[in-house]
Protein backbone atom coordinates (compact mmCIF):
# COMPACT_ATOMS: atom_id res chain seq x y z
CA UNK A 1 0.00 0.00 0.00
CA UNK A 2 1.31 3.42 -0.92
CA UNK A 3 1.95 5.81 1.98
CA UNK A 4 2.47 9.55 2.05
CA UNK A 5 2.78 12.14 4.82
CA UNK A 6 0.08 14.78 5.31
CA UNK A 7 1.22 17.95 7.07
CA UNK A 8 -1.15 20.35 8.82
CA UNK A 9 -0.05 23.97 8.91
CA UNK A 10 0.09 26.12 12.05
CA UNK A 11 -0.83 29.73 12.66
CA UNK A 12 0.19 30.82 9.17
CA UNK A 13 -3.25 29.76 7.94
CA UNK A 14 -4.51 32.93 9.65
CA UNK A 15 -2.38 35.13 7.40
CA UNK A 16 -3.99 37.27 4.73
CA UNK A 17 -2.69 38.23 1.31
CA UNK A 18 0.89 37.32 2.24
CA UNK A 19 0.04 33.76 3.28
CA UNK A 20 1.58 32.32 0.12
CA UNK A 21 4.93 33.83 1.10
CA UNK A 22 4.88 31.93 4.40
CA UNK A 23 3.87 28.71 2.66
CA UNK A 24 6.67 29.04 0.13
CA UNK A 25 9.25 29.50 2.89
CA UNK A 26 7.91 26.46 4.75
CA UNK A 27 8.11 24.32 1.61
CA UNK A 28 11.70 25.46 1.10
CA UNK A 29 12.58 24.60 4.72
CA UNK A 30 11.00 21.15 4.45
CA UNK A 31 12.90 20.38 1.27
CA UNK A 32 16.13 21.54 2.92
CA UNK A 33 15.60 19.25 5.92
CA UNK A 34 14.73 16.29 3.66
CA UNK A 35 17.72 16.59 1.40
CA UNK A 36 19.51 13.28 1.21
CA UNK A 37 16.61 11.07 2.36
CA UNK A 38 15.59 10.05 -1.16
CA UNK A 39 13.48 11.09 -4.12
CA UNK A 40 10.46 12.95 -2.72
CA UNK A 41 7.78 15.22 -4.09
CA UNK A 42 6.66 18.04 -1.77
CA UNK A 43 3.58 20.08 -2.68
CA UNK A 44 0.83 22.07 -1.02
CA UNK A 45 -2.92 22.08 -1.61
CA UNK A 46 -5.98 22.89 0.50
CA UNK A 47 -3.86 24.10 3.46
CA UNK A 48 -2.11 20.73 3.61
CA UNK A 49 1.42 19.81 2.56
CA UNK A 50 1.84 16.43 0.87
CA UNK A 51 5.14 14.55 1.07
CA UNK A 52 5.09 11.77 -1.48
CA UNK A 53 7.94 9.23 -1.85
CA UNK A 54 8.73 8.68 -5.52
CA UNK A 55 10.76 5.51 -4.96
CA UNK A 56 10.37 2.51 -2.67
CA UNK A 57 13.64 3.09 -0.82
CA UNK A 58 12.48 6.29 0.93
CA UNK A 59 12.46 5.75 4.71
CA UNK A 60 9.30 7.44 6.00
CA UNK A 61 10.47 6.98 9.59
CA UNK A 62 13.49 9.15 8.81
CA UNK A 63 11.30 11.63 6.95
CA UNK A 64 9.00 11.86 9.97
CA UNK A 65 11.96 12.43 12.29
CA UNK A 66 13.09 15.42 10.23
CA UNK A 67 9.59 16.82 9.72
CA UNK A 68 9.00 16.82 13.48
CA UNK A 69 11.75 19.44 13.84
CA UNK A 70 10.50 21.96 11.25
CA UNK A 71 8.86 25.11 12.57
CA UNK A 72 5.50 26.00 11.02
CA UNK A 73 4.10 22.46 11.18
CA UNK A 74 1.45 21.94 13.83
CA UNK A 75 0.88 18.20 13.18
CA UNK A 76 1.43 15.47 10.58
CA UNK A 77 0.33 11.93 9.82
CA UNK A 78 1.46 8.99 7.74
CA UNK A 79 -1.46 8.08 5.52
CA UNK A 80 -2.52 5.34 3.14
CA UNK A 81 -3.37 6.56 -0.37
CA UNK A 82 -6.68 5.37 -1.85
CA UNK A 83 -8.55 5.91 -5.05
CA UNK A 84 -11.47 8.27 -4.67
CA UNK A 85 -13.93 5.42 -4.54
CA UNK A 86 -15.71 4.04 -1.51
CA UNK A 87 -14.84 0.50 -2.58
CA UNK A 88 -11.09 1.19 -2.45
CA UNK A 89 -11.44 2.99 0.87
CA UNK A 90 -13.40 0.09 2.40
CA UNK A 91 -10.84 -2.42 1.11
CA UNK A 92 -7.77 -0.60 2.42
CA UNK A 93 -9.03 0.85 5.74
CA UNK A 94 -9.17 -2.45 7.69
CA UNK A 95 -5.81 -3.62 6.30
CA UNK A 96 -3.93 -0.35 6.89
CA UNK A 97 -5.21 0.09 10.43
CA UNK A 98 -5.11 -3.57 11.50
CA UNK A 99 -1.86 -3.52 13.49
CA UNK A 100 -2.87 -0.44 15.50
CA UNK A 101 -6.40 -1.72 16.10
CA UNK A 102 -5.34 -5.18 17.29
CA UNK A 103 -4.02 -3.63 20.49
CA UNK A 104 -7.08 -1.44 21.03
CA UNK A 105 -10.49 -2.09 22.58
CA UNK A 106 -12.44 0.85 21.15
CA UNK A 107 -12.33 3.03 18.07
CA UNK A 108 -14.24 5.55 16.04
CA UNK A 109 -14.06 6.83 12.46
CA UNK A 110 -13.94 10.51 11.57
CA UNK A 111 -14.36 11.50 7.93
CA UNK A 112 -13.79 14.76 6.10
CA UNK A 113 -15.07 15.27 2.58
CA UNK A 114 -13.19 18.27 1.15
CA UNK A 115 -14.18 17.29 -2.39
CA UNK A 116 -17.94 17.88 -2.39
CA UNK A 117 -18.24 15.99 -5.70
CA UNK A 118 -17.69 12.75 -3.83
CA UNK A 119 -21.11 11.01 -3.77
CA UNK A 120 -21.16 10.09 -0.06
CA UNK A 121 -21.28 12.58 2.79
CA UNK A 122 -18.93 12.40 5.78
CA UNK A 123 -21.32 10.55 8.18
CA UNK A 124 -22.01 7.91 5.52
CA UNK A 125 -18.29 7.40 4.88
CA UNK A 126 -17.65 7.01 8.62
CA UNK A 127 -20.50 4.50 9.01
CA UNK A 128 -19.34 2.33 6.12
CA UNK A 129 -15.66 2.40 7.10
CA UNK A 130 -16.58 1.62 10.72
CA UNK A 131 -18.59 -1.37 9.57
CA UNK A 132 -15.70 -2.67 7.45
CA UNK A 133 -13.30 -2.36 10.40
CA UNK A 134 -15.71 -4.13 12.77
CA UNK A 135 -16.04 -7.00 10.31
CA UNK A 136 -12.25 -7.37 10.18
CA UNK A 137 -11.69 -6.82 13.93
CA UNK A 138 -14.74 -8.16 15.79
CA UNK A 139 -13.10 -7.64 19.21
CA UNK A 140 -13.52 -3.88 18.83
CA UNK A 141 -16.31 -1.67 20.08
CA UNK A 142 -17.26 1.79 18.85
CA UNK A 143 -16.73 4.64 21.31
CA UNK A 144 -17.38 8.08 19.84
CA UNK A 145 -16.43 9.94 23.03
CA UNK A 146 -13.11 8.48 24.21
CA UNK A 147 -11.83 5.86 21.76
CA UNK A 148 -8.45 4.15 21.99
CA UNK A 149 -7.91 4.77 18.27
CA UNK A 150 -9.44 7.30 15.91
CA UNK A 151 -9.35 6.31 12.25
CA UNK A 152 -9.54 9.32 9.96
CA UNK A 153 -10.64 9.32 6.33
CA UNK A 154 -10.02 12.39 4.19
CA UNK A 155 -11.47 12.73 0.70
CA UNK A 156 -9.58 15.48 -1.09
CA UNK A 157 -9.24 16.83 -4.60
CA UNK A 158 -6.29 14.58 -5.47
CA UNK A 159 -7.30 11.38 -3.71
CA UNK A 160 -8.53 9.79 -0.52
CA UNK A 161 -6.37 9.14 2.53
CA UNK A 162 -6.63 6.98 5.65
CA UNK A 163 -4.62 7.59 8.80
CA UNK A 164 -4.88 6.82 12.50
CA UNK A 165 -1.98 8.51 14.26
CA UNK A 166 -1.37 12.24 14.42
CA UNK A 167 2.11 13.38 15.42
CA UNK A 168 2.54 16.75 17.04
CA UNK A 169 4.82 19.19 15.23
CA UNK A 170 6.88 22.10 16.55
CA UNK A 171 4.29 24.74 15.63
CA UNK A 172 5.47 28.33 15.34
CA UNK A 173 6.35 30.16 12.14
CA UNK A 174 8.62 29.03 9.29
CA UNK A 175 12.23 29.99 9.85
CA UNK A 176 13.10 32.96 7.66
CA UNK A 177 9.71 34.69 7.71
CA UNK A 178 10.66 37.10 10.51
CA UNK A 179 14.15 38.11 9.43
CA UNK A 180 17.62 37.47 10.87
CA UNK A 181 18.70 37.79 14.51
CA UNK A 182 21.96 37.24 16.38
CA UNK A 183 22.07 35.03 19.47
CA UNK A 184 24.78 35.45 22.11
CA UNK A 185 25.57 31.79 22.65
CA UNK A 186 27.46 30.32 25.60
CA UNK A 187 27.99 26.73 26.58
CA UNK A 188 25.28 26.84 29.22
CA UNK A 189 21.68 25.69 29.35
CA UNK A 190 19.88 28.97 28.70
CA UNK A 191 21.14 30.50 25.46
CA UNK A 192 20.50 27.46 23.19
CA UNK A 193 16.92 27.37 24.51
CA UNK A 194 16.55 31.09 23.80
CA UNK A 195 17.84 30.52 20.26
CA UNK A 196 15.30 27.73 19.75
CA UNK A 197 12.43 29.85 21.03
CA UNK A 198 13.14 32.83 18.77
CA UNK A 199 13.74 30.58 15.77
CA UNK A 200 10.27 29.20 16.46
CA UNK A 201 8.95 32.71 15.82
CA UNK A 202 10.38 32.62 12.31
CA UNK A 203 13.84 34.10 12.84
CA UNK A 204 16.90 32.90 11.00
CA UNK A 205 19.90 32.85 13.32
CA UNK A 206 23.52 33.68 13.40
CA UNK A 207 25.50 33.38 16.61
CA UNK A 208 28.23 35.16 18.54
CA UNK A 209 30.35 33.14 20.95
CA UNK A 210 33.00 34.67 23.19
CA UNK A 211 36.09 32.73 24.26
CA UNK A 212 39.07 33.63 26.43
CA UNK A 213 42.07 31.39 25.80
CA UNK A 214 43.96 30.16 27.76
CA UNK A 215 41.27 30.50 30.44
CA UNK A 216 38.84 28.66 28.16
CA UNK A 217 39.74 25.65 26.05
CA UNK A 218 39.18 24.50 22.48
CA UNK A 219 36.82 21.88 23.92
CA UNK A 220 34.62 24.70 25.22
CA UNK A 221 34.31 26.09 21.69
CA UNK A 222 33.61 22.62 20.28
CA UNK A 223 30.88 22.18 22.87
CA UNK A 224 29.19 25.36 21.64
CA UNK A 225 29.48 24.16 18.06
CA UNK A 226 27.71 20.94 19.05
CA UNK A 227 24.98 22.93 20.78
CA UNK A 228 24.45 25.05 17.69
CA UNK A 229 24.35 21.95 15.50
CA UNK A 230 21.45 20.70 17.63
CA UNK A 231 19.65 24.05 17.42
CA UNK A 232 20.26 23.95 13.65
CA UNK A 233 17.96 20.91 13.41
CA UNK A 234 15.15 23.37 14.05
CA UNK A 235 16.63 26.67 12.86
CA UNK A 236 18.63 25.66 9.80
CA UNK A 237 22.30 26.47 9.24
CA UNK A 238 23.79 29.01 11.67
CA UNK A 239 26.80 31.23 11.06
CA UNK A 240 28.91 31.21 14.23
CA UNK A 241 31.19 34.17 15.01
CA UNK A 242 33.79 33.32 17.66
CA UNK A 243 35.28 36.41 19.31
CA UNK A 244 38.50 36.25 21.41
CA UNK A 245 37.85 38.27 24.57
CA UNK A 246 40.92 37.56 26.71
CA UNK A 247 42.53 40.99 26.38
CA UNK A 248 39.26 42.77 27.11
CA UNK A 249 38.57 40.67 30.21
CA UNK A 250 42.08 41.17 31.55
CA UNK A 251 41.74 44.91 31.01
CA UNK A 252 38.43 44.96 32.89
CA UNK A 253 40.06 42.98 35.71
CA UNK A 254 43.02 45.37 35.91
CA UNK A 255 41.26 48.71 35.33
CA UNK A 256 37.73 48.49 36.77
CA UNK A 257 36.06 48.15 40.17
CA UNK A 258 35.66 44.46 40.97
CA UNK A 259 31.93 44.65 41.72
CA UNK A 260 31.34 45.89 38.16
CA UNK A 261 33.36 43.19 36.34
CA UNK A 262 30.30 41.21 35.26
CA UNK A 263 28.14 44.10 34.12
CA UNK A 264 31.02 45.68 32.19
CA UNK A 265 31.76 42.37 30.48
CA UNK A 266 28.10 42.06 29.50
CA UNK A 267 28.16 45.58 28.06
CA UNK A 268 31.21 44.76 25.96
CA UNK A 269 29.55 41.59 24.71
CA UNK A 270 26.44 43.52 23.71
CA UNK A 271 28.51 46.13 21.92
CA UNK A 272 30.50 43.54 19.97
CA UNK A 273 27.39 41.49 19.17
CA UNK A 274 25.65 44.65 17.95
CA UNK A 275 28.57 45.41 15.65
CA UNK A 276 28.50 41.89 14.22
CA UNK A 277 24.71 42.07 13.87
CA UNK A 278 25.01 45.29 11.91
CA UNK A 279 27.72 43.78 9.71
CA UNK A 280 25.59 40.70 8.91
CA UNK A 281 22.26 42.47 8.42
CA UNK A 282 20.78 41.12 11.62
CA UNK A 283 17.92 43.13 13.10
CA UNK A 284 18.09 42.09 16.76
CA UNK A 285 20.06 40.33 19.48
CA UNK A 286 18.90 37.28 21.46
CA UNK A 287 20.10 36.42 24.96
CA UNK A 288 19.23 33.67 27.43
CA UNK A 289 18.72 35.94 30.42
CA UNK A 290 16.00 35.23 33.00
CA UNK A 291 15.00 37.97 35.41
CA UNK A 292 16.68 37.58 38.79
CA UNK A 293 18.50 34.35 37.96
CA UNK A 294 21.99 35.80 38.61
CA UNK A 295 23.45 39.16 39.61
CA UNK A 296 23.78 40.38 36.02
CA UNK A 297 20.10 39.66 35.36
CA UNK A 298 18.44 42.02 37.80
CA UNK A 299 16.29 44.76 36.33
CA UNK A 300 18.93 47.42 37.02
CA UNK A 301 21.71 45.28 35.55
CA UNK A 302 19.71 44.50 32.41
CA UNK A 303 19.05 48.21 31.92
CA UNK A 304 22.80 48.87 32.05
CA UNK A 305 23.40 46.03 29.59
CA UNK A 306 20.77 47.26 27.13
CA UNK A 307 22.34 50.71 27.19
CA UNK A 308 25.37 49.25 25.38
CA UNK A 309 23.29 47.41 22.77
CA UNK A 310 22.64 49.12 19.47
CA UNK A 311 19.97 46.61 18.47
CA UNK A 312 16.63 45.43 19.73
CA UNK A 313 17.21 42.72 22.39
CA UNK A 314 14.98 39.65 22.60
CA UNK A 315 14.95 37.76 25.93
CA UNK A 316 12.48 34.89 25.45
CA UNK A 317 13.36 33.28 28.80
CA UNK A 318 12.90 36.43 30.87
CA UNK A 319 9.86 35.15 32.78
CA UNK A 320 10.84 31.48 33.04
CA UNK A 321 12.33 29.77 36.07
CA UNK A 322 15.34 27.47 35.83
CA UNK A 323 13.38 24.23 35.92
CA UNK A 324 11.17 25.36 33.04
CA UNK A 325 14.27 26.16 31.00
CA UNK A 326 15.85 22.81 31.86
CA UNK A 327 12.67 20.97 30.87
CA UNK A 328 12.66 22.65 27.47
CA UNK A 329 16.39 22.01 26.98
CA UNK A 330 15.75 18.32 27.57
CA UNK A 331 12.91 18.31 25.05
CA UNK A 332 15.02 19.88 22.30
CA UNK A 333 18.01 17.68 23.19
CA UNK A 334 20.52 20.38 24.23
CA UNK A 335 20.62 19.64 27.96
CA UNK A 336 23.16 16.80 28.02
CA UNK A 337 25.61 18.83 25.94
CA UNK A 338 25.03 22.01 27.97
CA UNK A 339 26.03 20.36 31.24
CA UNK A 340 29.36 19.08 29.96
CA UNK A 341 32.06 20.51 32.28
CA UNK A 342 33.77 22.99 29.98
CA UNK A 343 33.98 26.57 31.24
CA UNK A 344 32.99 29.61 29.19
CA UNK A 345 34.40 33.11 29.49
CA UNK A 346 31.50 34.35 31.65
CA UNK A 347 32.76 32.28 34.58
CA UNK A 348 36.30 33.72 34.79
CA UNK A 349 37.20 36.79 36.87
CA UNK A 350 33.83 36.56 38.60
CA UNK A 351 33.63 39.14 41.42
CA UNK A 352 33.04 37.96 44.98
CA UNK A 353 30.30 40.54 45.48
CA UNK A 354 28.83 41.65 42.12
CA UNK A 355 26.73 44.80 42.09
CA UNK A 356 23.08 43.79 41.69
CA UNK A 357 21.77 47.36 41.39
CA UNK A 358 24.36 49.14 39.26
CA UNK A 359 23.83 52.82 38.51
CA UNK A 360 24.11 53.54 34.80
CA UNK A 361 26.21 56.71 34.90
CA UNK A 362 28.76 55.05 37.23
CA UNK A 363 28.94 52.02 34.92
CA UNK A 364 29.43 54.23 31.86
CA UNK A 365 32.18 56.15 33.67
CA UNK A 366 33.97 52.92 34.66
CA UNK A 367 33.89 51.69 31.07
CA UNK A 368 35.12 55.03 29.75
CA UNK A 369 38.00 55.07 32.27
CA UNK A 370 38.98 51.52 31.30
CA UNK A 371 39.57 52.67 27.70
CA UNK A 372 38.45 49.43 26.06
CA UNK A 373 37.69 50.70 22.54
CA UNK A 374 40.96 49.59 20.92
CA UNK A 375 40.74 46.15 22.53
CA UNK A 376 37.16 45.75 21.34
CA UNK A 377 38.20 46.66 17.82
CA UNK A 378 41.05 44.16 17.95
CA UNK A 379 38.70 41.42 19.14
CA UNK A 380 36.35 42.13 16.23
CA UNK A 381 39.21 41.91 13.76
CA UNK A 382 40.25 38.50 15.14
CA UNK A 383 36.74 37.05 15.01
CA UNK A 384 36.52 33.64 13.33
CA UNK A 385 33.46 32.59 11.33
CA UNK A 386 32.19 29.05 10.80
CA UNK A 387 28.96 27.72 9.33
CA UNK A 388 27.25 25.22 11.64
CA UNK A 389 24.73 22.79 10.16
CA UNK A 390 22.40 20.27 11.76
CA UNK A 391 23.96 17.09 13.11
Amino acid sequence: MKEIILIKLGEMVLKGLNRRTFEDVLLKNIKYRLRGVGDINVRIAQSTIYIEPLTDDVDLDKVSEHIAQVFGIVAFSRACVCDKSIDDILTKAPVYTRDALMGASTFKVESKRSDKRFPLKSPEISRLVGGAILSACPHLKVDVNDPDITVRVEVRDYGAYIHHRTIRGQGGMPVGTSGLSTVLISGGIDSPVAAYMMSKRGLRLNAVHFESPPYTSLRARMKVERLLSIVARYAGAIEMHTVPLTAVQEAIRDRCPEELFTILLRRVMMEIASRIAERTGSGALITGESLGQVASQTMAALACTDDAAEKLVFRPLIGMDKQEIINLSRRIDTYDTSIEPYEDCCTIFTPKHPRTKPVLHFVRKAQEDADLAALIEEALQKTEIKLIEAR
